[in-house]
Order: C-alpha cells, then sequence, then structure tokens
C-alpha cells in the first residue's frame, strides 16, 4: 500500500513535514514542550510528519516521549540509519561494518590522541560515542552538565576549537569518504559520505510525496541540517528556535 493511500485522509496527503530534534522541536538536549505536541497533533491532521535527528533512538525518546513511534508517522534516528515507518522498523546500516575494526581503532586513537592535547577549561567523560551509523565526538566529554554545555559552547564559539578539529581529521583521513558534521552544543558526528540527514529520503523516495518540508536550525554549510535542507527534492525552513518552527508552521499551515 502507498503511503498517499495510508494517509489519505490527511488534508495534504503528498506533504511531509520532517524536522530536526535539537534546537527545533526541542531546546538542545531538553524536553518537546507541550505547545509543541499540540501543534505536531494537529500538523499531523493536515500532513505527513516525521522527525530525523542525528542521535540514537534511546535519544529521541528522551526528548520527545515515549510514544514517538505513534506520535510521528516517521522515525529517523542516526540520520534514517535507524528508521520508523508507521511503528514498525526498516533495514538499518551499520558504520562499524562499513569502515572496518582497522580504519575505525586508527579514526578513535587519533581522535583520543588530539583530544588529550587539547586546552580546555574543563573535560569530563565520554568523549566518542559509537552509534549504529556514525561516531559522535566531543571534546569536552558528553557526560558534561547543562552549565558546562553551554560554558563549552561559548568557548568553541570564541575559538572555533571543533573545526579546527574537524580539518584535522578531514587531512588525516582524506583517504576514507567520511563527512564530519558540526551540531548541537558540543560535539560533532562522524560518518560516511552520504549517511548525513539526506539519507533518510532513501526511505520515503517512492512514497509519492509531492511536496518535502523540513526544519533545521544548523542549515548553515558544515552544520548537521545543511545537506537536507539544500537538497534539491527539500523545502528547507531555517528556524532558531521550538518557538520560531511553531510561528513558521503556523503561516505554512493556517489554522493549526
Amino acid at each position: 500500500m502507498s503511503a498517499i493511500t495510508e494517509f489519505s485522509k490527511r488534508e495534504f496527503p503528498k506533504t511531509i513535514v520532517l524536522f530536526d530534534v535539537d534546537g527545533t522541536l526541542t531546546p538542545a538536549r531538553n524536553h518537546v514542550s507541550q505547545e509543541m505536541l499540540d501543534t505536531l497533533k494537529a500538523l499531523r491532521k493536515k500532513a505527513v510528519i516525521g522527525f530525523v535527528g542525528g542521535s540514537d533512538i534511546s535519544k529521541q525518546y528522551e526528548q520527545l516521549g515515549d510514544n514517538i513511534l505513534n506520535d510521528f508517522d516517521y522515525c529517523f534516528a542516526e540520520n534514517g540509519l535507524t528508521a520508523y515507518r508507521l511503528g514498525k522498523q526498516l533495514a538499518s546500516q551499520s558504520f562499524i561494518e562499513w569502515i572496518g575494526d582497522e580504519e575505525y581503532n586508527k579514526l578513535v586513537n587519533f581522535i583520543l590522541r588530539y583530544i588529550a592535547d587539547m586546552d580546555i577549561p574543563k573535560k569530563r567523560g565520554t568523549f566518542v560515542e559509537f552509534r549504529n551509523g556514525m561516531i559522535n565526538v566531543s571534546p569536552i566529554g558528553r557526560n558534561c552538565n547543562r552549565d558546562e554545555r553551554n560554558e563549552f559552547e561559548k568557548y568553541d564559539l570564541e575559538r572555533g576549537l571543533r573545526k579546527k578539529f574537524v580539518e584535522e581529521l578531514k587531512k588525516n583521513f582524506s583517504h576514507l569518504a567520511l563527512t564530519f558534521s558540526i551540531g548541537g552544543q558540543i560535539s560533532f558526528d562522524i560518518f560516511p559520505t552520504g549517511w548525513d540527514k539526506t539519507y533518510c529520503l532513501r526511505h520515503i523516495k517512492q512514497e509519492g510525496f509531492d511536496t518535502i518540508h523540513f526544519f533545521g536550525d544548523k542549515t548553515f554549510a558544515g552544520g548537521n541540517d545543511y545537506e537536507i535542507y539544500s537538497h534539491p527534492d527539500v523545502t528547507g525552513h531555517a528556524v532558531k528556535s521550538p518557538t520560531d518552527t511553531i510561528r513558521t508552521l503556523k503561516e505554512l499551515f493556517p489554522g493549526l
């Protein structure tokens, strides 16, 4: 059965609206508001909806709630490497199988040595987080608290630490087809080229949608929303916050 048949009761059954999570549906690493949930529920009567997050599915549950498989038509964690359609899981991919243990070890060893030499005010823990379709690298460590996260973000914005880190990785691992994408406050992602957020489009390509909207806050070149935001098949919307997302949705879909 095609998606258009399954979603025929929507006002715009051939329109799908996809959302980044951090900074778009929720504040960074924080919980979704009731206002956003109500807006998405109303939007779902008009169009098909889905989220596209870089984090693994457990973090999407933390931020968007326990009912994400029912609240969204499509759930794309890790850029769509882990994917659900109407609550049913789709085929997934593995970064470690793609890169192999030998190259993976070289990459991680380089990262850890680089972080060891970084002069930053605080270092916590979990500097490299392995996910199904990528690895996430955080110079301060993902175990930092919210105040430390905000402090590092400001420190990084002033000095471009993550940007310099990425440039060194690109130089030293140019023989691998890797993409490096800065997102959120404290980290960046590394994944095979083509496994950015446009990967999720593979899951909906044959579904018959005429219009694909995408909302994201890291839509600048090098940001983790850039590739899908600028994709020729996608109508991109750059937002600055969940409040901005709701405002733009109400402009696009009057009556929300």
